[in-house]
């Protein structure tokens, strides 16, 4: 079976035709993956800046970790749950939407740099918690703010059709999105 058969099916179950129906529940889910968007990267935020010496000099790495990580991993919980609910509410338009795409790819990125930090740079945080972070953990910050800044612009187009499968688009655009010539409509 495909993907896109896959998508295909899923967006066909009960529950999502339900839930992609619904009056209420998919504008509250969506309205939770932002909050929980809010509160994660909210308190990532705050860890990237002081990694790249922009706030906060005098406190101590490790103990702003120490505050701000079960936040974060409270609010990328909740946003990982409510993302994959609302992809289940629409899975055949949001797997070939071209910003969807972009999001996941820099999506496992940010997840490459985080795994990065945490497994690599951050377990010889004793060595530098005071002082101005090495270049690595400075770079990690930056590149983790760059990151979600991106995800968070193609999370928000992902709401817009431009490159839908059913309109005709540039053959790039097309690959792109995983588009086959059978789902462009002729009368567009």
């Amino acid at each position: 079976m495909s993907l896109h058969a896959a998508m295909e099916w899923l967006a066909n179950t009960e529950w999502s035709i339900a839930l992609h129906e619904s009056q209420y529940a998919y504008a509250v889910i969506e309205s939770i993956h932002v909050w929980s968007l809010c509160l994660f990267v909210g308190f990532a935020v705050l860890l990237d800046l002081r990694l790249v010496g922009a706030i906060f000099h005098d406190v101590p790495v490790s103990q702003m970790a120490r505050r701000v990580l079960p936040w974060t991993k409270v609010g990328f919980l909740v946003m990982v749950v409510s993302g994959i609910v609302l992809f289940y509410a629409i899975p055949l338009r949001t797997y070939h939407n071209v910003f969807f795409r972009i999001k996941a790819v820099l999506l496992i990125l940010a997840g490459l740099n985080a795994f990065v930090f945490h497994r690599g740079i951050y377990a010889k945080v004793s060595h530098w918690d005071l002082a101005v972070p090495p270049r690595p953990a400075r770079m990690a910050g930056l590149w983790s703010l760059v990151l979600w800044a991106a995800i968070i612009f193609s999370g928000r187009l992902i709401a817009y059709n431009w490159f839908d499968c059913s309109k005709p688009q540039p053959a790039t655009v097309t690959a792109i999105a995983g588009c086959t010539p059978d789902m462009i409509d002729p009368y567009q």
